[in-house]
């Protein structure tokens, strides 16, 4: 399986939210998701076709793979997480989004899962004015 570019996770995250809506997913529906013309999407679903991440059916339905599901759900779990955070510490939530979208890409694991915990941990406190995480000993 190839890796994937910032671009291709945006794909691969714009379909899970237009399947998540709308139960079915076609090249049309990812164009006016993601604001991009018909041919620039045509290109990036034959890249994640080829790449192993969906599945396109005689009538152009498209599907995930597992490991496109699997990129797809990270992908937006990322997002929503970051977004929700940021809008938390009183970001603007169109910012907010344009920003996770940046960040989503270029986290890494190991920050994202701890960050997530902080912010579940944070969640849970009484007074919801967390200090960040002592460092690591």
């Amino acid at each position: 399986m190839q890796k994937l570019r910032r671009s291709g996770e945006d794909y691969l995250e714009a379909i899970l939210v237009v399947r998540n809506r709308a139960g079915e997913v076609r090249s049309v529906d990812i164009a006016r998701e993601l604001h991009v013309s018909k041919p620039s999407v045509s290109r990036a679903v034959g890249l994640l076709k080829d790449g192993g991440f969906i599945n396109i059916d005689a009538d152009g339905f498209i599907s995930f793979t597992e490991a496109g599901r699997i990129v797809a759900e990270s992908i937006y779990e990322r997002h929503i997480v970051l977004t929700d955070w940021l809008t938390d510490l009183g970001v603007e939530k169109e910012t907010a989004a344009d920003d996770a979208c940046k960040l989503e890409h270029d986290i890494s694991k190991e920050s994202f899962d701890r960050l997530k915990e902080h912010i579940e941990k944070c969640m849970q406190c009484e007074t919801k004015d967390c200090l960040p995480l002592a460092p690591a000993t």
